[in-house]
């Protein structure tokens, strides 16, 4: 039976020992940190007043349910602020994406498109500019040739009308003949070499006046039947002169309405020309405005691009930094939490009387 009891008592010591090296240990950790200096700070002062210790038990309990909160709080908030962060990485992401795909698709159309149709339509405003000054050109020269072949028909006509006067000159002499001298005879055939000097040009007329002069340079003016085929001879070459001026008015006269015809269709063309350029002009206005439009979208979205960039760069800095605050804000409650349940098994033990900080 003594074996029994001093088992016992010896059971019991030992016990005591176990939790005072327990309480030594727990008192040691606790003092190791500033959070659980106050709680031992704490527990020393409810001792030395006296308190029930179910009140300091409580206390520590209701700090520890305050831990937990904060720390679930720190959790969720901390869950929250990563949804946030994902979904704005997300959305800054797909941002700058189709910033890109607008830049690239902008400047694709610009360089495939607009730039080329640009250079098409000025290239067509050239050319027909070049159409125009042709034209011009071409109406110019006109004028000049008509001109000229005015001048030419006019010295034409006055040739055939001096002609026309030599040959009254000389009918008219013919006809003063009777019993002509050699002097008269002499002026007759002298007016004939002057009407063969003003037709020299016109091959027409000449093989006529040559014969003219041959049969007055060889035939007796005082045979009337030889002044009659002279006279004939004249009368006929007069007619053929007045003839062909006759000719040479009509055919004026139609040149004259073929060019104002042809001057009046190089006026359309013209016309025409700057139609066409005032149209390519207005086409060129608008694909102009496009590209300054476009270049400007561009631009805009590049730096939207650019803009977006630095936000995303910002928020990966930023939610770095809070994941950090986030970590060791997480420790700190783990840790204040533990010392607190330290802190609660210690008051918690058989006897705290003893304890000092």
């Amino acid at each position: 039976m003594k074996s029994i009891i001093l088992i016992a008592l010896i059971a019991v010591a030992f016990t005591a020992r176990v939790q005072e090296r327990n309480m030594a240990k727990i008192q040691a950790e606790l003092a190791k940190s500033t959070y659980g200096s106050a709680l031992l700070h704490l527990v020393e002062l409810h001792s030395m007043a006296g308190g029930p210790v179910q009140e300091l038990i409580d206390a520590i309990e209701e700090l520890i349910n305050d831990l937990e909160e904060e720390l679930e709080t720190l959790e969720f908030n901390f869950q929250v602020r990563t949804n946030e962060h994902n979904a704005l990485v997300v959305s800054l992401e797909q941002d700058i994406q189709d910033a890109v795909i607008d830049v690239n698709n902008t400047q694709d159309t610009l360089d495939n498109l607009l730039y080329p149709r640009r250079n098409q339509i000025q290239s067509k405003i050239d050319t027909v500019i070049g159409y125009q000054e042709e034209n011009r050109k071409l109406y110019d020269e006109a004028i000049l040739v008509r001109e000229q072949e005015h001048e030419a028909f006019e010295a034409q006509v006055a040739e055939l009308n001096d002609a026309t006067a030599s040959v009254d000159d000389a009918l008219a002499l013919l006809a003063s003949l009777t019993n002509p001298s050699l002097l008269q005879i002499k002026r007759f055939q002298n007016t004939l070499k002057n009407i063969e000097n003003k037709l020299r040009s016109r091959s027409r007329m000449a093989p006529m006046i040559k014969a003219l002069i041959s049969l007055a340079s060889n035939q007796n003016f005082s045979n009337q039947d030889v002044l009659k085929s002279i006279v004939d001879a004249l009368n006929d070459f007069r007619n053929a002169v007045v003839d062909q001026i006759n000719d040479l008015t009509a055919q004026e006269a139609q040149d004259v309405i073929d060019h104002e015809a042809y001057l009046e269709q190089l006026d359309d063309e013209f016309s025409e020309f700057g139609r066409q350029i005032d149209r390519a002009t207005v086409d060129l206005t608008a694909t102009n405005e496009k590209i300054d439009s476009m270049v400007e979208f561009r631009d805009q979205r590049a730096a939207d691009q650019k803009q977006y960039t630095a936000e995303l760069e910002l928020e990966n800095n930023t939610y770095a930094e809070e994941t950090d605050i986030y970590t060791n804000t997480k420790n700190e409650f783990t840790r204040e939490l533990g010392v607190s349940e330290q802190a609660l098994a210690l008051v918690q033990s058989v006897d705290f009387s003893n304890i000092q900080v």
